[in-house]
Formats: C-alpha cells, structure tokens, sequence
C-alpha cells in the first residue's frame, strides 16, 4: 500500500466514522422525538438541529390534520407567533445600525401617541383603575428588553382587570394602547413592547411590517416561507392546531386558509417553518452575515446576545388565562436575563443549552434555543395551546437532552 492510498485510506476511514456518528445521532433523536410524542399524546412535531453552516437533524412526525392522514413534513408549515418577536427585534436594530433609531431615546419621538403614557397604581371598589402619568418615557432599550411596562393580560393581572373594565384585551392581534404596569426600567414583564416595536419600525422605514421584513431580512436570508399573509398556494402544508380541553384531550381546530392580517403585529403573526427558522438562527450564530450578506453588523450582534437588564429576572409569568397559557418557568431557580430580542439564561441547563444561549417561544408550543458557545441552534414546532402545557415542555426537554447527549 502506498503512502498517498494509506491518506485515502484513512481519509474514508474518518468519513465512514463521521457518517455513522451522524446516522446514530440520528437515530437516536427520532426515537426520542417519537417515543415522546406517543408518550404525552402530542400530534404533531418537527424539529432541527443545525451549527452555523449546515443543518445536523430533521424531523418531522405526525399527520397533518386528522381527517386526511397526510404525514407531516419538515416544511410543514406553523404559526409561530412570538416566535416573530426576534425578527421585529432584527428590524428594529438594523434602524438604530442605520442611525435613524436611537436605543435610549424616548419612542414618543417616532410613535407621538406614546408621549403620554399613564401607569396603574391600583383600582377603586368599583373596579375602576387608578391611573398616574409615568415619570420616565418609554425608550426602544424598553422595548426590545419587555422593561416598559406593558403587559399581556394573559400573564398580568392589573392588565386583565383593566382590559375587563374598558372592554379591551391584548394578546390577539396588534394590541391597543394601554397604561404600564410599572415605571419603564424597573420590572420585566412580557407584554405588546413588540407590537409598538413593529409599529416604529413601519413609521420610521416607509414600509409595511411585511414589506420591510421580506425586503430586509426574510429575502436576504432565502426564507421563503415566512409571512404574515398566508397563500393560498400552500394551504396543503399548514398544520392543525389544537387547543387542550377539560378533560385533558386535544381538540383540533377547523385547518381553514388563515384570513390576512389587517395590521402586521411586530409582536406575533408569522407563518414560517422549521427550516426558515433556522437561517435565521444560523445568521445569529455567524454574527449577522447571511448568504447574501450582512443582515447585521457583529457589534449589533453582541449586544443582541448580551443580558440588557442587569439582575432584573426574565422569563417568569404567572398565568392568568390558563386556556391560553399555563405558569411559565423555562429555567426553575434560576435568574435568567433578557437581551435586545431574547432570553437568556446565565447558568447552564442541566444536561442541556450551554449559559450564554439564547431563546424564546411562540404560544401554541414552538420552541428554538441558539447556544453560541457550543455553535448550534434548534428548533422544535408543536401547534397547540395552552403555551408551555406540562407535555410540550417535557417533549422539548426529552428533545434537548437528546441533542446534547449524542
């Protein structure tokens, strides 16, 4: 045997080991996925795993509506909900790159209806909320950090109490303006921040939160199947959605061509799918670059993946519309942190993302983490409610122990 064959030899060698390591991976992450998935009774998941450059692990499990049988695919496509706040948080941030936005200036100077804000300090015996002006503006620091007091009513009970008693809500659609909970900087409470977000981002491009995102960010970064308006063209991907019932089971909801959106809401609304989502991803974990270029700069993107909040505790919500959402505690006993557009957590995940990954979630169950340190990223879709249901987040965990383990 030749020197130059012993190489080649050895070149399979490490080629045919490399390939087995990655069908075991495999593997091993089906089984996972599906023996969870039978397990919790969960109908439908994709998910992927990917580093920077190429995608690791696809899968795609379940049918796509009962009625038809029709086998889920890794572009199925899902609603993804808040999943869209870190693109309208990549908007926003190309803005302040441009020098049209400015970080700690207050937004009123973009959105004038913002200028005015009151805060609640309470309710009289009547139910009727007891208003004061707040003594600090709202800035897009605020903003992209969920620190400008306002909130979901879903997940804050002075807001609930306040929309029952004006006959309003906030969770659905682009929010109407409300009064803060707390003074701007002082609490992190998730709320319509990226719906106001969104709405500066329109006000300050020209453009429509659609239009700005295909030209800007989800054209750039070959995502073709990220939008707020749904085509009609692709109705035979859209997955079922379900919503968990009294009696435990899930009920499936009519699989019907969603309606356009009558305002683009920074804050949810988009369709997408898995391998969009991780484009995406991957041009966080490169620093900004994407195939065609530069989506943001790498300094934007440090402070995109740098805790913006000080000790402030991110990521905690108390529910108090159980059908939509339950408790949420994505890292029990421990203070996470907030950056321009994520969470992320400070210590590691036992067995999981390293500290230093970043994260969030869409409501009905899909779930993605980037973990710069180890250079992967991931994302798992499921499409039901309530949010953060005991089974989602055991399948998300049963799949997050996988990925770090093989």
């Amino acid at each position: 045997m030749t020197s130059l064959s012993r190489r080649d030899f050895g070149r399979l060698t490490l080629v045919l080991a490399t390939q087995s390591k990655r069908l075991f991976a495999a593997a091993n992450l089906d089984a996972t996925i599906r023996e969870s998935m039978t397990r919790r009774k969960i109908p439908v998941v994709v998910a992927m795993v990917a580093t920077p450059d190429k995608t690791t692990y696809t899968g795609a499990f379940g049918k796509r509506d009962s009625a038809s049988g029709i086998d889920v695919k890794p572009d199925s496509i899902f609603a993804i909900a808040s999943m869209t706040k870190a693109i309208t948080t990549t908007a926003a941030m190309q803005l302040v790159e441009q020098g049209k936005v400015k970080l700690h200036d207050p937004v009123s100077k973009y959105l004038p209806e913002l200028a005015k804000l009151d805060v609640i300090e309470g309710f009289d015996s009547a139910g009727k909320p007891k208003l004061r002006p707040a003594a600090k503006p709202v800035t897009l620091h605020h903003l992209l950090t969920h620190t400008s007091g306002f909130a979901y009513d879903t997940w804050n009970e002075s807001m609930l109490k306040y929309n029952a008693a004006n006959g309003g809500a906030s969770g659905a659609g682009v929010a109407p303006l409300t009064p803060l909970i707390f003074e701007p900087g002082t609490r992190w409470q998730y709320g319509t921040s990226l719906d106001w977000t969104g709405k500066l981002v329109e006000a300050v491009s020209g453009l429509t939160l659609e239009q700005y995102f295909q030209r800007n960010i989800l054209q750039p970064l070959g995502m073709k199947d990220t939008t707020f308006i749904f085509p009609a063209d692709k109705l035979d991907r859209l997955v079922s959605s379900y919503r968990r019932q009294p009696d435990g089971s899930l009920k499936e909801d009519p699989r019907t061509l969603p309606a356009p959106p009558k305002a683009y809401n920074g804050g949810g609304g988009l369709f997408s799918t898995a391998p969009d989502y991780v484009l995406f991803m991957q041009m966080i974990l490169h620093h900004g670059k994407g195939p065609q270029g530069q989506i943001l700069q790498p300094k934007t993107v440090a402070m995109m993946t740098t805790n913006q909040i000080g000790e402030i505790s991110a990521g905690k919500l108390k529910t108090f519309r159980p059908t939509i959402s339950s408790d949420v505690d994505f890292h029990p006993g421990v203070t996470d942190g907030f950056t321009y557009g994520f969470l992320i957590n400070k210590t590691g995940y036992q067995g999981g993302r390293s500290a230093g990954s970043l994260a969030w979630a869409g409501v009905e169950n899909t779930f993605y983490w980037i973990d710069p340190k180890r250079a992967l990223c991931a994302v798992v879709m499921m499409q039901f409610f309530p949010f953060v249901d005991s089974q989602a987040v055991g399948l998300l965990s049963d799949f997050e122990k996988a990925v770090y383990s093989t």
